[in-house]
């Protein structure tokens, strides 16, 4: 297996393409370990040419650590197209028909286009996501992803100093509140209701620091809403600088998988009438982010 930089010229230290490795088949202990240490450079790693089903995304993923379940999407249990061990990311119901523009899970789909870290709105939150793409549109429809480490070191000393400390709510309430997003159930905003975070979170195998935003930040403990939400659009504004971003063109059969304790990610555009068929599995933190102080 070999890991190089995508982009040596500008971002040698972010987004890695992977080779010599068959993710269909079970990974040896040394191939586990090495995708281990690819994601503490890299943050992100790509795999081409990986065909693979449901069966042996779960297979690689289990290998990596314990997985979260998919309680985070409003699909009734009814109408799932796949296992709860697996994130639908798609376009589709559950007889593979692409959803109409105006169906309630499109809409809440599109805040997957909002800068954000998959399951910080859950009190022990992702570590590793891994998208598969199954079937994916002509054109359009990039993922871009944000390296939270990077925007941490270019911060000032002054504004190292003043978040360090800071503790946020996480909500899907108000993350799909940010796109007029309003249609929740008593009981989704039950299950929805904020969680505590740290701005600041430090990796716990290479001990650097990063920023841990996401579009389901809506508020900083201490701090009056207005002035908070201000304040992390002014962080979410400087950390997705174009140079701290990496923009993945999917191909088919792609996997990649990516850190969500030093990443951000989000979907781009694409015609909503073609196909879109991705599968994400994803491995808890197993641990809250406030058990990762600076």
């Amino acid at each position: 297996m070999e890991i190089k930089p995508i982009d040596p010229a500008n971002r040698a230290f972010f987004a890695g393409r992977v080779s010599g490795i068959d993710l269909t088949k079970p990974l040896s202990a040394a191939d586990v370990e090495a995708v281990h240490r690819g994601m503490d450079e890299f943050g992100v790693l790509v795999f081409h040419g990986q065909k693979i089903d449901d069966e042996q995304q779960l297979v690689f993923s289990k290998s990596l650590g314990p997985l979260e379940q998919a309680t985070g999407d409003i699909a009734a249990p009814q109408d799932r197209r796949v296992s709860m061990d697996l994130n639908d990311i798609s376009n589709l119901d559950k007889n593979n028909k692409v959803l109409a523009r105006d169906d309630r899970r499109r809409l809440f789909g599109l805040g997957n286009m909002l800068w954000h870290s998959d399951s910080s709105f859950k009190d022990v939150p992702a570590k590793y996501s891994l998208l598969s793409a199954r079937q994916i549109p002509d054109a359009d429809g990039n993922t871009e992803f944000a390296d939270m480490r990077a925007a941490y070191d270019a911060l000032d000393d002054k504004t190292k100093a003043e978040v360090r400390d800071m503790i946020c709510s996480h909500s899907q309430i108000f993350s799909r509140g940010i796109l007029g997003f309003t249609d929740f159930t008593d009981d989704e905003r039950v299950k929805w209701a904020p969680v505590r975070q740290r701005l600041v979170r430090k990796h716990p195998r290479t001990g650097r620091l990063s920023l841990y935003l996401s579009s389901h930040a809506g508020g900083i403990e201490g701090w009056p809403v207005p002035e908070a939400r201000a304040f992390l659009r002014d962080l979410t504004e400087h950390a997705t600088q174009r140079q701290f971003v990496y923009a993945h063109q999917w191909k088919p059969a792609d996997l990649v998988m990516w850190d969500n304790r030093v990443t951000m990610h989000r979907a781009r555009r694409y015609d909503h009438t073609q196909v879109r068929d991705m599968r994400r599995t994803t491995l808890t933190n197993e641990v809250s982010s406030l058990e990762q102080a600076p």
